[in-house]
């Protein structure tokens, strides 16, 4: 092996390092968060459910009737949250998840460390899937009656957060690697080559007894590297680092969401909100046209910072799919008692078959675009609108391109 080349892999193993350092410390960081967040919103379900049952009749709390579970979501194909009441005695009152027909089992060992104040477990039981459960106690001096509430949700959201991550890595970290390795051949090469041409003079003196010879005068060199490059080179770190930066706030976003929080929402008028994000985008994207139509004084409950977010999504996933030259349109209109929030662009469009896809974590609608994002983007704009108690949908245009249309309840 030349040593050109064991200094290449020299290289491309330190970058390896790197990376792998990198990524772990973004796994760790996201699934920590996402235990801890998930904990907290146990808790917070689990004190919500204790004020209801502060007002609960005593028949609701008795144990004479059989709890209905029709109405219970199965968990064995959903990873919702769900809440659980049971008498001391460890008889199911009520209870919003099922798996199967039978509510969630609770281990008597879990109740047991919860009478003392409450008590986190993560269950795995035969036939159910895995759940993390808190359970805490409730008591009704009143009625003389005491018992447990459980809070939990299955654990299987957290793995598939984090399959998908570490495959992220996985593919991302693939060109870095490459482009590690030809720069450094690149490098090496360039760094080695007055060193090849002393080797070859000399040995060319050797054969030749020539002592007169003496080594080529070194050639003046110019600048290496022109002040357009450089600031080429500058501009895309910048932009890589930003793309990381959203990469990890969506992550964290995410396992808030499927941890149960929710957002806290105030009075909000739309217009001004899409007045400036219509405005930054011009600013930041010249080379595309937006435009503003409707714009009504509609005014909703909703969390200004999401709702800004969600606009940035959506007129993000139209710059990207739009050529240059191109325009984007922002709308908002009412209609009845809903805020229509529309963002149309001019671009490719979306195939008919990934119209329903677009939406999902991870989901990428043109696998030759998989370098333009992570495809969290639209999965994020989804949770922000169920949130507000809204619909986001989409559609093709009947000429090119495709309009997003966001419906939010008005403000009473």
């Amino acid at each position: 092996m030349s040593f050109r080349l064991r200094l290449t892999f020299f290289g491309a193993a330190l970058v390896a390092l790197t990376l792998l350092a990198f990524g772990w410390l973004v796994y760790e960081l996201a699934a920590t968060s996402q235990a801890a967040t998930q904990d907290d919103a146990l808790r917070q379900r689990a004190a919500d459910a204790l004020t209801s049952i502060r007002t609960a009749s005593p028949g609701e709390l008795s144990g004479t009737a059989t709890p209905s579970l029709t109405g219970a979501e199965d968990l064995q194909h959903r990873t919702a949250p769900f809440t659980e009441v049971l008498t001391s005695s460890g008889v199911v009152l009520s209870s919003t998840g099922r798996v199967g027909i039978a509510a969630p089992a609770v281990p008597a060992t879990l109740l047991d460390a919860a009478a003392n104040g409450g008590a986190l477990a993560t269950v795995d039981t035969l036939g159910s899937p895995q759940l993390r459960l808190f359970a805490g106690p409730w008591t009704r001096p009143d009625l003389g009656l005491r018992g447990f509430v459980v809070a939990g949700q299955p654990t299987s959201i957290q793995t598939e957060n984090r399959k998908g991550l570490r495959g992220f890595l996985i593919i991302s970290s693939i060109p870095t690697l490459l482009a590690a390795f030809l720069a450094g051949w690149l490098i090496t090469g360039r760094a080695l080559r007055p060193l090849k041409t002393v080797v070859e003079t000399a040995d060319s003196i050797a054969r030749t007894r020539d002592l007169k010879r003496r080594l080529p005068p070194a050639r003046p060199q110019g600048p290496a590297v022109t002040e357009d490059v450089r600031a080429a080179a500058a501009h895309d770190i910048a932009s890589e680092s930003a793309r990381m930066s959203r990469l990890v706030d969506h992550l964290l976003m995410l396992a808030q969401a499927d941890a149960g929080q929710h957002l806290e929402l105030a009075s909000v008028e739309l217009r001004s909100t899409m007045a400036s994000v219509c405005r930054q985008a011009q600013t930041s994207h010249p080379d595309r046209t937006f435009r503003s139509v409707g714009m009504t004084d509609a005014t909703v409950q909703a969390d200004i910072d999401a709702v800004t977010q969600l606009l940035w999504i959506l007129v993000d996933n139209a710059v990207k799919f739009t050529k240059p030259g191109g325009g984007i349109e922002l709308g908002l209109r009412e209609h009845d008692s809903t805020a229509s929030i529309t963002v149309a662009d001019d671009g490719t469009g979306i195939p008919p078959d990934d119209l329903e896809r677009v939406f999902e974590r991870f989901y990428q609608a043109d696998p030759a675009r998989s370098n333009m994002g992570a495809g969290l983007g639209l999965s994020i704009a989804r949770w922000i609108v169920e949130e507000h108690h809204g619909r986001i949908s989409v559609r093709n245009n009947s000429g090119p391109g495709c309009t997003f249309t966001v419906s939010l309840p008005l403000a009473i």
